[in-house]
């Protein structure tokens, strides 16, 4: 039976290259499962599509084959390869860092670089613009269909020489808990950071008390407040900023039905600094 194939990409729905990619798995084998994990992830954005797929790889079922094509440097020496997760899925992917996160958060047990005289889509040797079509999907159509097994992809590289994007760990420096913005909750303005739970909970913060909530961009301060500690959005008011646990057991910072990062022109990346600390008692008492 096959397996399914989920993909992603930045190259919207505005024209027909997604269409495209769905002909080609079809082609390969019309019993394939196909479904989307996006196609929005901004342009180029590598660390987006990175986090996008450690948001959703660990949901789907064991031999699912993903493909995720946000490819800057297409056409170029940089490898195409397939990873096989230590949860057991496969990804399919240009190595320019796309791997950043599951290789962090799940684990890589293999990476193959993809035998293009084996692996890439009849008739399309001559182009070098759209791997997505004539090599990624095509490859993880042929992985998930099980015409070719992953031996069947390539030669196996140290999974130690993938790309990896720069990421700043979270710290604990005694009585505050600091970390980056990671990424936006897109549709609802959400700031995801990458300080886990576990590490808040040094803290010693509880549901519904207060915590200082300070945002920095390189040497500018963007927001600085005193926010509930809630479980849900239901827990304060419409309108109410509210620090929560977002579904990566991860710190987050929303406003309820609002979008704190158009609110407060907050971005995303390493640049973006924040820093939570439990408020002093009498401003939550």
């Amino acid at each position: 039976m096959p397996q399914a194939l989920v993909l992603q990409s930045d190259f919207g729905h505005a024209d027909g290259a997604v269409s495209a990619m769905y002909g080609v798995a079809l082609g390969v084998s019309p019993a394939l499962r196909i479904c989307d994990l996006t196609h929005e992830i901004p342009q180029y954005d590598i660390w987006e599509a990175s986090y996008r797929l450690i948001q959703t790889v660990g949901y789907w079922p064991e031999g699912t084959v993903f493909v995720s094509v946000v490819d800057p440097g297409v056409g170029s020496a940089r490898r195409s390869i397939v990873a096989k997760t230590s949860n057991g899925r496969y990804i399919v992917t240009p190595d320019n860092g796309t791997l950043t996160h599951v290789k962090r958060m799940i684990g890589i047990d293999e990476v193959r670089t993809i035998d293009e005289t084996v692996n890439r889509l009849a008739g399309s040797s001559e182009s070098y613009t759209f791997y997505g079509r004539d090599v990624y999907v095509y490859t993880g159509a042929r992985l998930a269909a099980g015409i070719i097994d992953f031996a069947g992809v390539g030669p196996t590289v140290d999974v130690e020489s993938i790309v990896e994007l720069p990421i700043i760990e979270s710290s604990f420096d005694g009585d505050c808990v600091n970390g980056t913005i990671d990424v936006l909750d897109v549709r609802f303005g959400s700031l995801w950071t990458n300080i886990p739970k576990t590490e808040f909970d040094r803290l010693g913060i509880s549901y519904g008390q207060r915590v200082e909530v300070t945002i920095e961009n390189g040497t500018r301060m963007l927001y600085k407040n005193f926010l509930t500690f809630a479980r849900s959005f239901a827990d304060v008011y419409v309108g109410e900023p509210l620090v929560y646990v977002n579904s990566l057991d991860c710190m987050a910072v929303a406003i309820n039905q609002g979008s704190f990062a158009a609110a407060y022109g907050i971005g995303t990346g390493v640049n973006w600094k924040i820093t939570l600390r439990k408020a002093p008692r009498l401003v939550y008492e």
